[in-house]
């Protein structure tokens, strides 16, 4: 559909909606609402068509004027000025209108789950993987977003074997869906007394968080299974079976929670795990089916790909992604990662832009 095309069906809808709304019909709450979400995410679509078609028809009346024989030659150096200005103007306002014509990932507005856990290189690795959730911690803390520990693995010399968070707040899943991926660290462990650089990895994941009516889970699909905590010495041990495991059986995807005291709320946060790994699971399957009409598969969230590397001895961050390197790593580890996530998501706007066409 072309650009011209899209933008009268919204403006189109738009009205209608209006007239609907005005129109005193019986209606449920629950339609009326609906209506009215609809109506107002159009909004913003409709104000910037607005100005687009504002700025094309001072430039179709500049171009008129100018082309009037009857036009002086000082008022039509003025127009031609005017005119200008507003071609340089138009692209801004062309692109501003197809960003807001883009289809919104259904995901975008939920919250996430963030799951860190440590790849190859032993010790170092768990390290690095403690490094990331700290980082992310601290980038949800400038974000003001709630960051919410569900589940911890530790080595005992600081490292996380995994780690796993509940992330909400304003645009969390938009923002946090580009850390996916296989994260590499280079440096000098303290323990290597020759100098020598190491290369370890830890894998990130982010799913968004799946309420109960995203994904509907049948009882007789689950096996559920509790034991006693392992954990270190002391009181912190629980003397109960209150750690729980879950077992999706059509897929076999295991969790396992234990950091609560409580049976039940083991229960409860392992299902929103559980819940949140079979949304991806569902939301890769389809993506891997647009997948396959592209000729480009770069970004398309395949874990298994190295996204980015720190690089302690040079402080460098490198996304391979976007081939974007920054000399800050140590401002990136204590949670300043816009700079990288804004040019992934214009990058991920580029690319759907161009399929559009």
């Amino acid at each position: 559909m072309s650009l011209e095309k899209n933008l009268e069906r919204v403006v189109a809808r738009h009205h209608e909606l209006a007239q609907q709304m005005a129109s005193g019909d019986k209606r449920s709450a629950a339609d009326y609402a609906r209506m009215a979400k609809e109506y107002a995410d159009l909004k913003p679509i409709v104000e910037a068509v607005s100005d687009l078609r504002g700025v094309q028809k001072e430039m179709a009346d500049l171009k008129a004027l100018i082309a009037d024989k009857a036009t002086d030659a000082e008022m039509k150096a003025l127009a031609e000025d005017e005119l200008n200005g507003l071609k340089g103007k138009l692209p801004g306002l062309e692109k501003k209108v197809q960003l807001m014509l883009l289809p919104a990932d259904a995901a975008d507005a939920k919250n996430a789950i963030l799951e860190i856990r440590a790849g190859t290189g032993g010790e170092e690795a768990a390290l690095f993987a403690a490094d990331l959730f700290r980082m992310y911690q601290r980038y949800a803390e400038g974000r003001r977003w709630k960051f919410e520990l569900m589940s911890l693995s530790e080595t005992g010399r600081g490292g996380y074997k995994e780690a796993i968070a509940s992330v909400s707040g304003r645009g969390v899943f938009a923002r946090l869906k580009f850390e996916s991926g296989v994260h590499r660290v280079q440096r000098v462990p303290e323990t290597e007394a020759s100098g020598r650089i190491h290369t370890s990895a830890a894998t990130v994941a982010v799913m968004p968080e799946a309420e109960e009516v995203d994904i509907r889970i049948e009882d007789k699909d689950l096996r559920i299974d509790v034991f006693r905590s392992s954990g270190p010495g002391g009181q912190s041990v629980n003397t109960t079976d209150s750690a729980v495991r879950v077992t999706h059986l059509p897929t076999g995807i295991v969790v396992s929670q234990q950091d609560e005291k409580s049976q039940h709320k083991n229960r409860a946060k392992a299902m929103r795990v559980l819940r949140a790994r079979l949304y991806e699971r569902e939301r890769e399957r389809a993506e891997a089916e647009r997948a396959a009409t592209r000729k480009s598969q770069v970004g398309t969230g395949d874990r298994s790909e190295r996204i980015r590397t720190y690089n302690f001895p040079e402080s460098r961050v490198t996304d391979h992604r976007i081939g974007i390197t920054l000399h800050k790593l140590d401002r990136v580890l204590d949670g300043e990662l816009d700079e990288f996530i804004d040019a992934l998501v214009a990058d991920d706007q580029a690319r759907r832009l161009a399929e559009m066409t």
